[in-house]
């Protein structure tokens, strides 16, 4: 296994722990916090890590060549969490409750969608 190989599980397995803590235990609590705010960006950048770190061992910058479901949903994922943060952010400046009810329904939603390529990741990297 190469470092590089190494520094991306990490990141990526960082990204997972991160988001994870601050998805549900904004879920949890009912509220936002800027604890989970600082989850949100932290997963954020871990995750962007990682993926540029994959991106380097195979070899190719992140979205040219072939598209694949891997690729497909990683992007989306990144999107959405970027999307996420901002909107996070954004609710914790304007201290607005009806933002923050449609918030919370939001988070589960991209966590979900941010699973699929973390195991497609897992299953394609064990072939």
């Amino acid at each position: 296994m190469t470092g590089t190989l190494m520094a991306a599980i990490i990141a990526i397995t960082s990204a997972l722990a991160l988001y994870t803590i601050g998805v549900w235990s904004e879920h949890r609590s009912r509220k936002l916090k800027k604890a989970h705010l600082v989850f949100f960006w932290l997963g954020l950048c871990m995750d962007t890590t990682g993926t540029i770190l994959m991106g380097q061992i195979a070899e190719h910058p992140m979205f040219s060549g072939g598209l694949s479901l891997h690729g497909v949903t990683g992007a989306l994922a990144i999107i959405l969490m970027v999307v996420h943060a901002v909107w996070a952010t954004v609710v914790l400046v304007r201290d607005n409750e009806g933002s923050a009810k449609n918030f919370h329904k939001f988070s589960l939603v991209v966590w979900a969608i941010w699973l699929v390529p973390y195991i497609l990741g897992m299953v394609i990297g064990m072939k």
